[in-house]
This record gives C-alpha cells, structure tokens and sequence, in this order.
C-alpha cells in the first residue's frame, strides 16, 4: 500500500516536472516582442535591431520592435512591467531604471519589484557637444561664456530624467551656471536641435552627435566618464578641464535588458544567455562600438546591483538638483 502510493507520487512528480520541461522547452511559442522606449534611430533602438536578427534564429520566432518614446522612457518601460504574455520584454536606460523614482511623485510602476533583469547590454559616457558657432573650443570656456551669457542659453537632452539631463543639471549645480532645459523624444531629434542652433548644447551619447560633427555643425568638447573614451582618444573629459570644482565629474549613461516581474526564471535565464552570446559575436560587437557603444553583457544580478548601486549614487544629486518632473 505504502509502496503504491509513493509510487504514484512518484509518478505524479515526474509528470510534473515533464510537462514544466515540456513548457519550457516550447518557449517562446510565438513572436517575441521587444519594447523600446525611445524613437527610430536611437542608441536603445540600435541595440535591440543589432541584436534582433541572431536572437530570432536561436530562439526560432521572429524579434517585432515596438518603438514606444515619450515622457522619458516611462511610457515604454511601463509597457514592459505591465506585459503580461509571457512573450513581451523589453530595453531601457538608467533613467526609467534608476533615477525615475526620484524625479516623480507619482510612478506608473515599482522599482525594482516590477521587473525581472535580463542582462546589461552596454555602457557609454555622454559626450558633451555645443552649436558649432557658439565661439567656444573646451569645457572651460563654455563654462565662462555661460556665466557671461545669463539667461541665453538653452540645453537639449534626450528626455526628462535621462542620464542625458542629469548629466548637465550636474554640470550646472558645479559649476554654479544655467540653461533653460529642453527635452526632446530621443537622442536623434534633440542633437538636431543643437545642430540647428534651436539649442546651444547637449550631453548625450556618441553616435547622434557624430553625423552632425561631420558636417560641421556641431563640436565636441569633452566626454563625463572619468578616463577617455576609447572611440574618441583625442577628447578630453570634463574632469580634465581645469577647473576644480570639475575634477570628479563623471556620468555614465547604461542600457539593459529587462522583463515584467512575473518572467519564470527559465526564461531570464535564457535570454540572458541568447543576449550574452549576441553581445560577444564579433560582427555586432563591432556594430555597437562602431556607434560608440561597449557591449557589457553579464548576469541577471549584476544588473540588478546596477539598478540599486545607481539609485542610491544619483537620489541625492537629483534631490540637490530640486529637480521634479
């Protein structure tokens, strides 16, 4: 008697365990859907398109890209927490990732507990570049035209809260200078912005800005990580400026794979994997650096200390900022 009910236990286990490897195994059973919460041409969009065609041959289902920009990432990041399909996930950035719950009074969702990091997928500083007519060459000198020029001066970034706004709210607080921010939907429409002279100057990724260097109408000046910026050798960092309330400027701008919250680890797992493997294949490692991009990579809790590490580095400036969006 004991002897059947074990092994009917038994049984019942490993029929269990046989349909959860059977479930598994089938995943994903349909089109996965990758959200990116910025415009065509972005850095996030980049990435995902990239990386797109290896993962849909490893997972055997086509990658659709839905593009959903607007109030600085949230819309779109907000979109992947609340995905509930089982096939729908998504990039974002240390804005929506990080900073956000210290920017809003009201969130539309929770961090971290409404997602399930995937994997870091690459890392860049911001570059700062001005209005190829505004009659500075260095970091020191914009600083001294903008304590000449009060109230003339306007800054483009890629959104409310982005590491692209942060990045010169902290230059403004340090050096003790302002200009008027001015938000775009992405990397793609706010360095026009400068490029055009709608704006006199940015902080953002690379590859926007390097198309309008090229023409002439936009100069770099410095880039925020602490050492140089191996695609750009000959540009110095904002910290190397002379000035001494500069000397420990850095702000790093990052992206990352993430999912809802209810994502079964099998399947963080997974893409981890699948994205881990993408960002070390040469030609689309080449791609990303081409656009000025590192491939990261790494595990899901890693990029969960990354999430917290950045909170807890940049609540207090954006507190001392006042910044509220």
């Amino acid at each position: 008697m004991q002897r059947r009910s074990l092994l009917a236990l038994g049984i019942a286990s490993l029929s269990l365990g046989s349909r959860l490897a059977q479930a598994q195994s089938t995943w994903p059973s349909r089109p996965v859907r990758m959200v990116v919460p910025t415009g065509p041409g972005s850095s996030l969009d980049l990435i995902i398109r990239a990386t797109s065609d290896r993962l849909s041959a490893r997972l055997g289902q086509p990658i659709v890209v839905d593009n959903k920009p607007g109030a600085a990432g949230l819309i779109g990041t907000d979109a992947i927490a609340k995905a509930s399909d089982g096939h729908t996930f998504g990039i974002s950035f240390n804005g929506p990732l990080a900073f956000a719950p210290f920017l809003y009074q009201k969130m539309p969702y929770r961090l971290p507990d409404d997602f399930a990091p995937i994997v870091m997928t690459t890392s860049q500083p911001n570059v700062l570049a001005v209005n190829a007519k505004l009659p500075v060459q260095s970091v020191a000198e914009l600083v001294q035209w903008l304590r000449a020029n009060v109230g003339k001066a306007s800054f483009a970034s890629i959104g409310n809260g982005s590491s692209s706004h942060l990045s010169m709210e902290l230059l403004k607080v340090a050096t003790g200078t302002f200009a008027l921010h001015i938000p775009y939907n992405g990397s793609p429409p706010s360095a026009l912005s400068v490029a055009t002279g709608e704006t006199q100057m940015i902080m953002t990724v690379a590859p926007a800005l390097l198309p309008h260097v090229q023409a002439g109408r936009v100069r770099l000046l410095a880039v925020t990580s602490r050492t140089r910026y191996q695609p750009l050798p000959d540009l110095p960092t904002v910290a190397e400026s002379g000035l001494p309330e500069l000397k420990d400027f850095e702000a790093i701008a990052w992206n990352a794979i993430v999912g809802p919250a209810s994502t079964p680890a099998s399947v963080v797992e997974r893409l981890n994997q699948e994205f881990n493997d993408a960002l070390r294949d040469r030609t689309i490692a080449e791609r990303l650096i081409g656009q000025g991009m590192t491939p990261t990579g790494g595990s899901p809790q890693v990029l969960a200390r990354l999430m917290a590490d950045e909170a807890t580095r940049w609540g207090p400036v954006i507190r001392r900022t006042g910044i509220t969006l």
